[in-house]
């Protein structure tokens, strides 16, 4: 258990650092990310980007995923999870849109533009404050692929093995120091996981930001 995603970060950082990686670019999805983020910035030295992907929940019940959103609009849908909660196209199409303006509402609240980073052939380093589903990083990782990196790491202090396993199959390494059977949560792993404010992140951004 880490105690809190400060704590979390320092400890990917040594993991990172061991793995002694070449100028990489550092993208963290928001919001506990960026502060996870930051101590393995500050370690390596680097800037950190934001990537923001956005999980698409049932409209009565938005713990339940059927999809994510990425940076550029595109959604990855669980088609059939969605049929069978019977959300049709419309419906489907009005979740992604309310989520997309999320997206470049905080792209723009943290960075001020909605333009998105040039990665090509660069080594990539995703990192988030952990992983449930795994639908926004799978989205952020599929996003990322149509951008040509040279490669993607993913590095996250918990996830459910079964999801750290299927992602290192579509990345070329994962990081993940906890990876529990009995997953429930990823605040089960934190003594405090209070909410990150959009605040906090653009201080972290200011800090350490790109």
């Amino acid at each position: 258990m880490f105690k809190n995603r400060i704590e979390a970060g320092e400890n990917l950082a040594e993991k990172l650092a061991a793995l002694n990686l070449e100028k990489p670019y550092l993208l963290a999805i928001p919001r506990g990310g960026i502060v996870v983020a930051q101590p393995i910035a500050e370690k390596l030295g680097l800037s950190v980007g934001v990537l923001i992907t956005r999980k698409i929940g049932h409209p009565l019940n938005p713990e339940v995923a059927i999809g994510a959103v990425m940076p550029d609009g595109t959604a990855v849908l669980d088609e059939a999870a969605a049929e069978r909660l019977g959300l049709d196209d419309n419906r489907l199409s009005e979740l992604v849109s309310e989520q997309y303006q999320e997206i470049k509402r905080r792209l723009i609240a943290y960075t001020g533009t909605e333009r998105i980073a040039n990665v090509s052939g660069k080594t990539i380093v995703l990192v988030d404050d952990g992983i449930a589903t795994g639908y926004t990083i799978y989205a952020a990782v599929q996003w990322l692929k149509t951008l040509t990196p040279g490669k993607i790491i993913i590095a996250v202090p918990v996830a459910p093995p079964d999801v750290a396993a299927n992602l290192s199959k579509q990345v070329d390494t994962v990081i993940c120091p906890i990876q529990p059977y009995d997953f429930m949560a990823v605040g089960q792993y934190y003594q405090d996981f209070s909410q990150t404010s959009d605040q906090e992140v653009v201080d972290i951004l200011t800090e350490v930001g790109n």
